[in-house]
């Protein structure tokens, strides 16, 4: 007997990149406003953005601000198998959490059937504590050949029984003949699921649209359940593809504070930027080529899935070079995660864990080595930043650094290497881990302008932040530091407004009746 499950609604796309995710946190805001316990899930998502939970279990951030819009906490379940590319065509495949090794794409598809119960029993336990559950899918469910093993989109779908919502992407075109195909190249038994259309990033008249809109619905037979506009609503983004990572030429406002991110080619976890880049006075973009670094108060190493292969392309590019010059022209360089690893003198991969060349130089701004290892650390952290009682600048120009120990900070890591500072080079932090254990992470030039850590999110601690922005601002007028609103009400802030709109622009009504739910207010 085929199991009951809770009331659910499942957001699929004609293709990537459509807006399921941030439609998806937007459904979880509105059930949460009409008093339903709700938690969102994706059973499959491919992405170098993740996350660590409480517990030390890695996810995809997509369900990280889903949750956060639905008022809960992420929890590894949401997302009980992430895949993370490694190169064209493998991955490190993470199931609940955990890494299960990585598979080339043949490989993992030949196992996708045995991870069917995984996917199961991690959704059950999710809803067992929900009133409703939003799932999303990925790419398309047109994928043809993918059916036959799909446990992202129809198969998952069939597996609890979800009504679907199939979203189209008007602001690239062809919105009608992506969302009449997609439904043509589904199996019948699977086209009955769609209960409903979404036409989503609207910009124009909708008195023009309609005409468009009747004839999809004669030729479907479902009805358009909303017409979603393009908003200015700033969520997260979790894919390489992101708008925010484009390149932008070096704003003309002298008075801004300029900060450059280098757009490796596997950069991950670049959401370890979205505060910063909104903050009042700062300019921040990112860069691929010398000639777009110019001279920024602060250049960033970020993140990446592969720290040799990066730093090879870093150094193709010609990019060494730039930063070193940064650096003699008194910029501060900071490395995070894979990046800090490149600010060293040496990397080491003795296991052959990412490349087969054994040993790479860095780039020499800090003394330390760092060897590749195959346990990945994945865990919350907090600690105290044990900037060194450095100068900024020398001679008779020396002054106190603003930046002198003593700012709290949290965040994650999820790195596979351990570094190890040469004598005399100073830690960035002391952390704390949920034991209560204590250790020193990252390093810091003498003179504090070069520095790296392991810790992602270390731009969402607010008071460090203030610091750092004060220490590189103290001969730029008109930068603001009262002007700073916090990070947690902004985003609040955000879920909010896309909620609205969303709201205001959809057939709810219509939606509660698939799922078989009052729209009251539950509560």
């Amino acid at each position: 007997m085929k199991q009951k499950h809770k009331p659910n609604l499942m957001l699929q796309g004609t293709a990537s990149s459509v807006g399921k995710s941030i439609l998806t946190a937007a459904f979880c805001r509105i059930f949460k406003e009409d008093g339903y316990r709700v938690v969102p899930f994706k059973s499959q998502n491919m992405a170098l953005n993740s996350y660590i939970t409480e517990t030390g279990l890695e996810m995809g951030r997509a369900q990280v601000f889903q949750a956060e819009a639905a008022g809960i906490k992420p929890l590894a379940d949401m997302n009980p198998i992430l895949l993370k590319p490694t190169g064209e065509r493998s991955a490190q495949v993470i199931v609940r959490g955990k890494v299960l090794g990585n598979r080339s794409a043949m490989a993992y598809h030949q196992m996708k059937p045995s991870l069917r119960e995984t996917v199961r029993e991690a959704y059950e336990a999710l809803e067992a504590s929900a009133d409703v559950v939003v799932l999303e899918g990925a790419g398309s469910p047109a994928e043809i050949n993918l059916q036959e093993h799909d446990l992202v989109n129809m198969g998952m779908a069939d597996m609890v029984d979800a009504p679907v919502l199939l979203i189209g992407d008007i602001d690239r075109g062809g919105v009608f003949a992506s969302l009449y195909g997609t439904l043509l190249l589904l199996p019948e038994d699977q086209r009955h699921r769609v209960k409903g259309l979404l036409i989503n990033k609207f910009r124009g008249d909708l008195e023009i649209l309609k005409p468009g809109l009747k004839q999809l619905e004669e030729l479907t037979g479902l009805p358009v359940i909303g017409v979603i506009p393009h908003g200015d609503f700033d969520i997260e983004e979790e894919d390489g593809t992101a708008e925010r990572l484009s390149t932008r030429p070096q704003a003309a406002d002298s008075n801004a504070l300029q900060v450059a991110v280098i757009r490796l080619p596997r950069i991950s976890n670049f959401t370890d930027f979205h505060w910063l880049e909104k903050l009042p006075g700062v300019e921040l973009r990112y860069v691929q080529r010398p000639e777009e670094v110019g001279l920024p108060d602060l250049l960033i190493i970020p993140g990446t899935k592969n720290t040799l292969a990066d730093l090879a392309w870093l150094r193709h590019q010609g990019l060494d070079q730039m930063i070193w010059k940064v650096r003699e022209q008194g910029g501060m360089i900071c490395g995070i995660c894979g990046g800090f690893q490149m600010l060293g003198t040496w990397l080491h991969d003795p296991l052959q864990l990412e490349s087969d060349h054994g040993s790479m130089p860095g780039l020499n701004l800090i003394s330390a080595e760092t060897v590749f290892e195959s346990e990945k650390t994945t865990t919350q952290i907090t600690g105290q930043v044990k900037w060194p009682a450095a100068v900024q600048g020398s001679g008779e120009h020396a002054q106190p650094s603003v930046l002198s120990e003593g700012y709290e900070v949290k965040g994650y890591e999820i790195h596979m290497g351990q570094t190890m500072l040469s004598e005399g080079v100073a830690p960035f932090a002391q952390l704390t881990d949920r034991s209560g254990g204590q250790r020193m992470d990252g390093g810091v030039s003498a003179d504090g302008k070069v520095w790296g850590t392991y810790l992602h999110g270390i731009f969402d601690n607010e008071d460090f932040v203030t610091a750092l922005l004060k220490s590189l601002a103290k001969s730029v007028d008109g930068w603001d530091v009262k002007a700073m609103p916090s990070f947690d009400v902004y985003k609040e802030a955000q879920y909010d407004k896309l909620a609205a709109t969303v709201r205001s622009s959809v057939d709810m009504a219509a939606i509660y009746r698939m799922m078989n739910l009052s729209s009251g207010d539950k509560s």
